[in-house]
């Protein structure tokens, strides 16, 4: 069956991306003259006060910890040791020994257009969905079925899913911010420090999608370049094999939707590889030609500029008219509507993250004043540095953006889901937060070459944390007005150019003589059609913003307002080299060697210390897989859903095991297994006997978390799919329908 589908898979990635191709050679051509004419022009801002880092996550590891895996090729459950390093894809190893001693991880996952489902009851929701007609019977075993009541699963509409469980619901509410984190970057993925490519890209994937008269906001832009046409392939094709593959599915409801998610997520990898190629193809073209295209845009400008202002003039006095009756009738009494909705939660958002660093930096001061010395500075630093990426205290600054409702106005303006403006904000909140954090530390770093004593110290951390506020209000009102005018635009123009579409596109061609054809490749009639319908709703936006700010709503800044920098010398700091609060300010007792600290990185979120105790990870050997055993490797977990939950009804009944073989993460302690060979680095302290380790913290506290030896296999930000053979294995045919759990080989997702 599925090789019958190779060759219309094939020919249909083939006929959708051609038609894409060609948008983006044409997008490239527009993008490229906007970048050179804006760095010519200039025309940036207001100048943001607050500083920004440049690499904020280098060498640490924003989480590791234990948790139950769903393998669905042999249908059991395993224990699984997950690291979500700094370019935030998950990899799950065998076990934490595994992890220690860099041997190949089970499996990668960039998670770009996955969603995090904490309830069994959602996902069946989704998956009865995808394949109409197929629905179990009630009663009936469902397709899934979960031994703890804390599940985490995530779902893709065409990739593999993934089923993961842990045993209590502070664990659960941990991952699961990790996991949506790790989503958010990874939606995130087309990088906007490309001036030209970026722009082209998204604007050519806008044109296709109008040219098939889908206007609206699409949910499945995320990911990078290769991942959303491939999304936006199978957004096609999907319904097509649906209707080819459904009928010729066989056995119960379940196997069913079984087999078409491991058919969809086939396809999908086959079309992930032709996009790549086909794309980087047109890339490589694009940017062959750059040079003698850039050269006749400098040389030329003024001509350009000229000729497009003549244009836009014929096409403004043809369409305005027509766009201001649409404006005033359709769009003009929803903007305030539209403002507000979106004016509330984000606000609510961004006044959270001041409030969590106002808190941060205030309890650290308290703290210095009660334990004093810089080496307490340094040890709070170290944590406050990274506070922006730390998923669970971001969390409820994160949660205000779930709030946002656009109701009936939701239908009207097509907007297919809110998701895509609560990602963008939530991604905002975070670059403010690390920007803040970023100013404070560097301020205080300048301050300490004064070298002030204690009570000196909480002085300047006080005076530094009020000017950093200052500095804070200002450039989030920025920031919040730009993204309440980005938003608007996104909401109304789809709207305005499907109103205009049939009285307006039709005669669009006719304005295609007035462009010279030495310019044809940097001047575009539907651009200029666009930018004229923008600017006759741009007025109405800005003036709506605008009354926003002067009433103060929501801490706006009036654009009147100009906050002059005050720490002229502060940008010059900003670009020093980062500052290692550690190696500056702690006292330890011999220097570290370079290539240990090379290889060292901090875990940005301490491990999981439950107030009950013990997790019962790994509490006994299971009967061993139909594989060579290794030597070294800890017992493994408990195999199937009974026994998971015989394993728990044992544990909630008395203490049956000795207090000094229990872990702080639940790990059993390895007496039996022979000695292995140290790793380069230390992982995170949660594998400690509890009679050696010093009393806990209260609860809820942070654990200073040692050094994590960084793995040697990490996922880039562009996956292949391809299924990585370790090193002396061979390389086996393909199995679409994932790599099996006793296979040797990595599992590489998007």
């Amino acid at each position: 069956c599925l090789m019958q589908l190779c060759s219309p898979v094939a020919e249909k990635t083939g006929k959708v991306l051609g038609e894409f191709c060609r948008c983006y050679k044409e997008q490239y051509g527009v993008a490229l003259f906007n970048s050179v004419r804006y760095e010519i022009e200039g025309n940036g801002g207001p100048q943001a006060q607050l500083l920004h880092r440049k690499v904020p996550l280098e060498d640490h590891v924003i989480y590791s910890g234990n948790l139950f895996q769903y393998i669905e090729e042999n249908k059991k459950w395993r224990n699984r040791f997950c690291v979500v390093p700094h370019n935030y894809g998950l990899i799950l190893y065998e076990n934490k020994l595994a992890y220690e001693r860099e041997l190949p991880p089970r499996v990668l996952i960039n998670s770009a257009g996955y969603k995090i489902l904490t309830s069994v009851d959602q996902y069946l929701e989704l998956v009865n969905s995808s394949l109409p007609g197929v629905t179990p019977k009630s009663g009936h075993s469902p397709i899934l079925k979960c031994p703890t009541d804390f599940p985490l699963i995530l779902w893709h509409p065409y990739a593999r899913h993934y089923y993961f469980c842990v045993m209590t619901g502070k664990e659960q509410e941990k991952w699961r911010a990790v996991f949506q984190d790790c989503v958010r970057h990874c939606n995130n993925g087309i990088s906007e420090d490309s001036k030209v490519e970026a722009p082209a890209f998204t604007d050519a994937v806008r044109m296709y999608r109008q040219s098939k008269e889908q206007y609206g906001t699409w949910d499945m832009l995320c990911g990078n370049e290769t991942q959303v046409l491939s999304n936006l392939v199978m957004e096609e094709l999907l319904p097509e094999l649906r209707t080819t593959i459904s009928p010729r599915l066989k056995g119960k409801a379940q196997e069913r939707q079984r087999t078409w998610i491991q058919i969809s997520d086939t396809v999908y990898r086959m079309v992930y590889e032709q996009t790549k190629a086909q794309y980087d193809a047109v890339m490589a073209k694009c940017e062959q030609e750059r040079p003698q295209m850039e050269s006749t845009i400098r040389t030329d400008m003024d001509q350009i500029i000229t000729s497009k202002e003549h244009l836009a003039s014929k096409i403004r006095a043809f369409v305005l008219p027509k766009a201001e009756v649409c404006v005033r009738n359709h769009v003009q009494p929803y903007i305030s509507s539209i403002l507000e909705a979106l004016m509330t939660p984000t606000s609510q958002g961004f006044a959270e993250v001041r409030e969590v660093f106002f808190k941060e930096v205030t309890d650290m001061n308290m703290n210095i004043v009660n334990e004093g010395g810089l080496e307490k500075l340094a040890e709070y630093m170290e944590k406050l540095s990274h506070l922006a990426f730390h998923p669970v205290k971001m969390q409820s600054c994160y949660e205000k953006m779930d709030q946002l409702k656009l109701e009936g106005l939701q239908q009207r303006f097509d907007v297919s889901s809110t998701s895509v403006f609560k990602q963008r904000a939530q991604i905002h909140m975070r670059q403010q937060m690390d920007d803040a954090v970023h100013t404070f530390e560097t301020l205080l770093h300048q301050d300490l070459g004064k070298q002030p004593g204690k009570d000196d110290l909480c002085k300047s951390i006080q005076r530094i944390l009020e000017r950093v506020l200052k500095k804070y209000d200002y450039d989030s009102s920025t920031v919040r007005k730009k993204f309440f005018r980005e938003a608007l635009l996104q909401i109304t123009i789809p709207f305005l150019l499907k109103k205009l579409a049939p009285t307006c596109k039709g005669e669009l061609a006719r304005f295609q003589e007035l462009i010279f054809e030495d310019f044809a490749s940097f001047i575009l009639v539907e651009n200029t059609y666009e930018e004229v319908v923008l600017q006759s709703v741009m007025k109405d936006i800005m003036q709506a913003v605008k009354e926003a700010a002067v009433q103060r709503k929501h801490n706006l800044y009036r654009d009147s307002m100009v906050m002059h920098n005050s720490d002229p010398n502060l940008h010059l700091l900003g670009e020093g080299i980062p500052i290692d609060w550690g190696e500056e300010y702690s006292r330890q007792p011999e220097a570290e060697p370079a290539a240990d600290k090379r290889r060292r990185a901090k875990q940005v979120v301490s491990v999981i210390q439950d107030d009950e105790g013990v997790l019962p990870y790994e509490l006994q050997p299971s009967s061993p897989e139909p594989r060579e055993p290794d030597p070294g490797a800890p017992p493994s977990s408990p195999d199937g859903v009974e026994e998971i939950r015989e394993v728990l009804a044992k544990e909630s009944l008395g203490d049956g095991v000795e207090a000094k073989e229990r872990l702080t993460n639940g790990a059993s302690v390895q007496h039996a297994a022979p000695a292995s060979p140290k790793p380069r680095a230390s992982a995170p302290s949660e594998a400690r006997v509890p009679h050696a380790t010093p009393p806990s913290p209260a609860p809820g506290a942070e654990t200073p978390s040692p050094s994590v030896g960084l793995a040697c296999h990490q996922p880039s930000d562009k996956e292949t799919g391809k299924e990585v053979v370790p090193p002396g294995g061979k390389c086996s045919p393909p199995q679409p329908m994932g790599t099996m759990e006793s296979g040797e080989g990595v599992q590489t997702e998007f």
